[in-house]
Order: structure tokens, then sequence, then C-alpha cells
């Protein structure tokens, strides 16, 4: 996946998808060379479930919840149950971060074909909790706020773990 903020033309496809892309990206690159154990730990002492490892795992299944569950009506696949709602991070600490990474990255070749052939202004097949059928840009946009927050926690494990910084 190309690491760019620039979008190819200047519409509101282009543009979002571009935006997505990079965070997408962002978050792949803050996990490069890190260690399985570094993958796994969850040094917050209030968030013991934030492991980079987790994080990926949760990216991977939160667009699977707004694309596929909630924009395409599809079934709900994700690791989740009432009895673990954040399983999909505990899960992310377990698994090998390059199948994190591979898994993110091959859905993320999915939804991308998703975005280029669906009218932005195309409403979600199921509705969100105030029962608002949002659109697949609502969907594109919530989505590069929710990544770009979680690269901010990605920056924080990354810089504990062995003091990797940068953009």
């Amino acid at each position: 996946m190309s690491r760019t903020d620039m979008p190819s033309a200047w519409d509101e496809r282009s543009m979002l998808a571009t935006f997505l892309d990079y965070a997408r990206a962002t978050a792949v690159a803050k996990c490069e060379g890190v260690s399985a154990e570094n993958a796994a730990a969850a040094p917050l002492a209030g968030s013991p479930l934030m492991s980079m490892g987790g994080l990926i795992s949760h990216l991977r299944w939160v667009e699977h919840w707004w694309f596929e569950v909630i924009f395409l009506g599809e079934e709900d696949r994700g690791p989740w149950t009432d009895e673990d709602p954040d399983r999909e991070m505990r899960i992310g600490a377990e698994l090998p971060l390059a199948d994190l990474l591979a898994e993110y990255e091959e859905q993320s070749a999915r939804f991308r074909e998703l975005v280029a052939s669906t009218d932005l202004a195309a409403t979600a097949k199921r509705p969100v909790r105030d029962g608002t059928h949002v659109t697949l840009g609502w969907v594109i946009m919530h989505l590069i706020e929710e990544t770009a927050r979680h690269n901010g926690h990605l920056d924080i494990l990354r810089e504990l773990a062995d003091g990797t910084t940068g953009d």
C-alpha cells in the first residue's frame, strides 16, 4: 500500500479514498519492524487491551463493521460477543502481527473497490444507533477519523516499545 496524502484528482471521492488509504498505510508503517513481544504488549495501565496487534485487529474489524455490516447489510462475522465486546483487541495481541497486517491490507483492497465503484451518497442498508441510514461518504469520513485517532495510539505504543518515532 503506497503512503501519500496527495490525491490523483481533486474530486471528493479521490480525496476521501486517498486520506483513508493514507491513514491505513500509516497504521501499517507504525508496525514495521516491531517485535512479536512488543506487538502484544499493552504497556498503558489504564488501557490493558491496547496493544499494537490489538489496534491493527480493531482497525480491521471496524472496517468490516462499517463497510460490510452497516453499509452493505451483510452478516456480522466479527470476533466480538456480548460477553466480550472487545474481543478483537484481545485476540489481536495473541495473533502474529504479520498475519494481522496482511489481513488488514487484503481487506483494505476489497473495500477500496467498493469505495471506487459506489456513489458516495448511497445510503447504508442498516441504520446506526439513532436510526439514521448514513451514506458511504459518511462511513469513509468516520473511518478516516477512527484510523487517524488509533494511529496516535500506535505512535505512543511504538515509542514506548522501542523508542521509534516519526510520521
